[in-house]
């Protein structure tokens, strides 16, 4: 008997027909012999729905009020699937996030996980109950609700297998596995049958909407065996796991991109110490994440300081910036929001030479201007104007040999030939 957690993304429980399938998944899981956790999602369009309404009360909601709000949606969720468990012959019972006590910091909606007790599950559990757990909320330690951000359930899920020593966490979506990259911008995208952990987090942090980086940390941390898989379909579809000598072979696994960046340029900053240390203590204060750094040489005492963030946290950074700068003594700030992240990721990277010229070339050869390059072991990443994102994915994609194969059709038969013969003259 394994011990297996499931989660199911907001199209897997879009209507009460999808979560009667999540239903018939979770009962034929627990036939086999398995106990079963599940952690669902609001209904597809919900969270966005209650947002609306949010944002006709205020344009500044205060956080804690909104994770409040946009909390409600997997409660509905979860009692449905429940019931729908209960309406195939199974047995069931759901958890809110302050049920099973998933303790997280108070940073209201983009909370992170501080600990979990799963004494009600296993309780349940040894009962012969499937658990049903509401995804992307818990409280923190004032008992107020806090969420953990878009795709948090992916969290939940992982942080639930690993509290639980799980065998598996499988993350059910709308797609069929891990792709070298987005299908819908590149068609030759192919599926992965594995993937390691270091190049599924690269990919989730740089733009791979497929899983919400947290979960793959926590699942890198705690050896949590990770399959990502469509709740539509019985393919296998990818798993994330620890790195094997033979996922060193493949130079890059795939290519990532983000539109959901924006630049801010510090001008003039008094080039001595501490005055980057201001400058984004006071971003760190408000809880902004920046992504991509660059200092220019300085010049007359004086430099340029560039970074990015994401377009959800440019106006309140600029704010930011704005005061910020004023105190450090620089002499302006610039802005640009119409920039997007493409990079490429490969664990084979760590042992091959010439990946980035490649990847330089290859953007010089569209014509495409690098604005800003950040690099690690296992990726390499360029800034570039937002236009040319896709051109830029399908280059890439191609450059690195990362294309699949073209269909392969049969060749006729000779009576088929003459057929088609026939039929033209």
């Amino acid at each position: 008997m394994a011990l297996i957690v499931q989660k199911y993304g907001g199209t897997s429980v879009g209507d009460t027909e999808r979560m009667k399938n999540v239903a018939r998944r979770c009962i034929a899981a627990q036939k086999a012999g398995h106990d079963v956790v599940v952690v669902v999602s609001a209904m597809s369009g919900e969270t966005n729905r209650l947002l609306k309404l949010v944002a006709q009360i205020t344009d500044r909601p205060d956080e804690r009020e909104q994770d409040v709000v946009v909390a409600t949606g997997e409660q509905v969720s979860i009692g449905l699937v429940s019931m729908a468990i209960h309406a195939q012959g199974g047995k069931a019972v759901s958890f809110l996030g302050h049920q099973v006590r998933i303790v997280t910091d108070s940073t209201f909606s983009k909370a992170r996980i501080k600990s979990i007790d799963a004494e009600p599950i296993r309780a349940a559990l040894k009962q012969g109950k499937i658990v049903v757990v509401a995804g992307f909320q818990g409280v923190d330690e004032t008992g107020s609700v806090t969420t953990l951000g878009r795709g948090g359930s992916d969290t939940t899920g992982v942080a639930l297998a690993a509290a639980l020593k799980a065998d598996a966490c499988e993350i059910y979506t709308d797609v069929d596995g891990v792709y070298t990259t987005d299908p819908n911008v590149c068609p030759a995208a192919k599926k992965l049958d594995r993937i390691t952990y270091e190049e599924m987090l690269e990919l989730a942090s740089l733009g791979a909407k497929v899983l919400q980086i947290r979960s793959v940390e926590f699942a890198m941390k705690y050896k949590v065996p990770l399959w990502v898989k469509s709740s539509f379909t019985e393919d296998p579809g990818t798993l994330v796991c620890e790195e094997d000598a033979s996922m060193e072979d493949v130079l890059v696994r795939g290519v990532a991109y983000d539109r959901n960046e924006a630049k801010i340029t510090v001008v003039g900053v008094p080039d001595q110490p501490g005055a980057a240390a201001k400058l984004f203590g006071a971003l760190d204060a408000k809880h902004i994440v920046v992504d991509l750094i660059v200092q220019n040489l300085s010049r007359d005492g004086r430099t340029d300081v560039t970074f990015t963030v994401a377009k959800s946290d440019f106006a309140k950074a600029h704010e930011v910036v704005k005061q910020a700068a004023q105190d450090v003594g620089a002499t302006g700030v610039e802005v640009d929001d119409t920039i997007a992240k493409v990079s490429i990721v490969g664990v084979g990277m760590r042992n091959h030479s010439g990946v980035a010229a490649r990847m330089f070339q290859t953007l010089s050869q569209e014509g495409i201007n690098i604005q800003l390059i950040s690099t690690s072991e296992i990726k390499t990443s360029c800034v570039i104007h937002t236009k040319y994102t896709e051109l830029a994915v399908r280059a890439l994609h191609t450059a690195f040999g990362l294309d699949a194969p073209p269909p392969v059709t049969a060749t006729p038969t000779v009576s088929e030939v003459d057929a088609l013969q026939g039929q033209k003259a």
